[in-house]
């Protein structure tokens, strides 16, 4: 199991290395590595530290989406159980946003036990982030359709981790209340 833990670790560098220029939408521009080392952090408090695959994948669910890292390279590096869990969760970008957001709400009772996780505690750290510093962007309206979303898409993923999905709901009523009260 140590070595498992010394994987994780790997994990964590590799997206760094990988997300090192990108930054969040939001307007502290905080490093893009803060947002996968949160989701990896709510992914291991889930699984009670039991499921270290989950949360090398956790740290790694962007690479493919966000900086084309090869499928091949997350499977030669982490295994093929971390690899498919990242492709799970990876949206196709070659179909349009509005497409994309659809097709989370409609294959999230689909996925996997761990997929569902993943996505959970995904949703989770992008609704923290849009409340504490959303892109500034956004319009109120924006925020409120991105918290009912991620309510909708949650919504398929229902039974994979209550402790989760508390969170979640936690994350969106908050979203929901900064959205009303900004200027």
């Amino acid at each position: 199991m140590t070595d498992k833990w010394i994987m994780v670790l790997k994990a964590a560098d590799a997206a760094a290395r990988w997300h090192v220029h990108q930054r969040r939408k939001g307007a502290a521009a905080e490093p893009y590595i803060n947002h996968l080392l949160e989701v990896a952090t709510l992914v291991a408090e889930a699984t009670r530290a039991k499921e270290p695959d989950l949360v090398i994948a956790a740290l790694l669910h962007d690479a493919i989406e966000d900086q084309q890292v090869p499928r091949d390279v997350i499977a030669n590096a982490f295994g093929d159980v971390v690899a498919e869990l990242v492709e799970e969760v990876t949206d196709d970008k070659s179909l349009p946003k509005e497409a994309r957001k659809q097709l989370q709400i409609k294959t999230a009772p689909y996925k996997s036990r761990e997929a569902k996780i993943l996505k959970l505690a995904d949703k989770v750290s992008n609704l923290k982030a849009i409340t504490a510093s959303p892109p500034p962007d956004w319009s109120v309206r924006r925020r409120l359709e991105y918290v009912e979303w991620a309510r909708a898409v949650a919504v398929g993923l229902k039974g994979a981790s209550p402790m989760l999905e508390k969170q979640l709901e936690h994350a969106a009523e908050e979203a929901q209340r900064a959205a009303a009260l900004s200027p």
